[in-house]
């Protein structure tokens, strides 16, 4: 028998080397994978007298997992601090709409414990909301007199109580009164909220009130622990050592404070710098004129030292709480700074309840400093009415709520002095919300 033509070969050939496993699929049978497996959503074939092979599909996943992967709201995941400029910046784990969810979130809580603490101040009386730091401020300077006329007796125990008479009431005027002033906490009244901060921060204070309000309240509390903007940075010095900062600087701010208000004078307008220069120079000729004709000193010199010793006589702890409360906290790069309540939970820390700084400087910078900063329009005494319901809630969120004790602080600060005060901190990025 003769065999057939090459090309009828070669077609066989290609047929048979293209036929899948099993042979080609009769008429009407279920289209298979080429594993051999039914295509998913037919049935298996019946027909020829041969039984069906049954293919079991595969399980779905769990929904346990799933719900595992789900993320849950309201609750801190990952940190992940950056060193300086050279740290890689890290891809976000979180999709856009994370983020945004993550947003919603924020503000939710910011909302929630908004509530809480408008119950708390609208069942306050106005002694409560006001009337206890008014009458605070009032004493100091009902009790400066005293303090004056102390200065004039040769017993060294009298001069010594005037010293300190003098010194606190100093600084209750000008950090507590000034600080509340700037909020416009000390009153409900825009028209005497801004006679108090030219009284306090100007004549007692010896600075710009434009200068506190732009620095203080729109700066460090817009963008507080954000790298340039809110990071505490004016306090610090790199080129002082530790034991110069710590103990020898403070003596210098009551004469630094009224030269870098003269320096700041050239970004303001003429009439307002006229008017900064003539209150400053009032607060402090005062006080010049109060020793001299008042407490009897004999020189100008020494009224000028005792000027120095009382403006000083609380520096060290002023200079220790500025920078105990926001320094070694995480801190934040512009472009990612978190939400409001995670940035104050993070970057603010309360300070024990000290009863001289209590009084000198208001619980708002000492003891209650979270909560002043969540709500800076409260005075003193509502921000310790409201402590225990902000700490609560933020312990109830699994928030972070820091405090510490002024020591342990002090010594942080003097063991890692290089590493807080010198060298560029570190950023802290939330890379996710859960």
């Amino acid at each position: 028998m003769a065999s057939p033509p090459p090309h009828i070969c070669a077609l066989v050939l290609r047929r048979f080397w293209s036929c899948p496993p099993g042979g080609w699929p009769r008429a009407g049978s279920p289209p298979r994978s080429a594993a051999g497996a039914l295509a998913p959503g037919t049935r298996p074939y019946r027909g020829a007298g041969i039984p069906a092979a049954r293919v079991t599909p595969p399980r779905p996943a769990p929904a346990r997992a799933l719900r595992l992967a789900r993320p849950a709201p309201q609750t801190l995941r990952v940190f992940r601090v950056l060193r300086g400029r050279r740290a890689r910046r890290a891809e976000p784990m979180e999709p856009a709409r994370g983020a945004l969810r993550a947003s919603g979130g924020a503000e939710a809580l910011l909302g929630e414990l908004e509530v809480r603490v408008q119950d708390v101040v609208r069942v306050s009386s106005w002694w409560e909301r006001h009337g206890v730091d008014c009458a605070i401020l009032a004493l100091s300077l009902l009790a400066l007199p005293p303090g004056f006329l102390c200065l004039r007796s040769e017993n060294l125990l009298a001069f010594a109580l005037g010293v300190t008479i003098l010194g606190v009431c100093h600084y209750t005027l000008t950090v507590k009164g000034s600080h509340l002033a700037t909020h416009g906490a000390l009153t409900e009244s825009k028209r005497w909220s801004k006679i108090w901060v030219l009284f306090f921060v100007e004549v007692c204070t010896s600075f710009t009130a434009e200068h506190a309000k732009y620095g203080h309240v729109k700066m460090h509390h817009g963008y507080t622990n954000v790298l340039g903007l809110g990071d505490s940075s004016t306090w610090r010095l790199p080129c002082l050592n530790r034991y110069v900062y710590m103990f020898l600087a403070p003596l210098l701010i009551p004469i630094i404070t009224p030269l870098v208000a003269v320096e700041r004078l050239r970004e303001v307008e003429l009439g307002t710098a006229l008017r900064t220069l003539g209150l400053i120079s009032l607060g402090l000729y005062s006080h010049y004129w109060l020793l001299l004709n008042v407490s009897g000193f004999q020189s100008p010199s020494s009224a000028l030292v005792c000027m120095l010793i009382t403006r000083s006589l609380l520096a060290h702890p002023y200079l220790h709480v500025n920078i105990f409360q926001h320094i070694g906290l995480p801190m934040f790069s512009r472009d990612k700074k978190p939400q409001r309540i995670h940035m104050m939970s993070l970057g603010v820390l309360n300070l024990p309840r000290l009863p001289v700084l209590d009084w000198a400087f208001g619980h708002s910078l000492v003891s209650c400093h979270v909560e002043h900063h969540l709500f800076p329009r409260l005075s003193d005494n509502m921000c310790l009415k409201v402590k225990p319901v902000v700490s609560q809630f933020l312990r109830e969120k699994q928030l972070p709520y820091n405090e510490d004790s002024y020591l342990a602080r002090f010594r942080l600060f003097l063991h890692h002095y290089e590493e807080l005060m010198v060298q560029t901190p570190p950023i802290t990025e939330l890379v996710g919300l859960q």
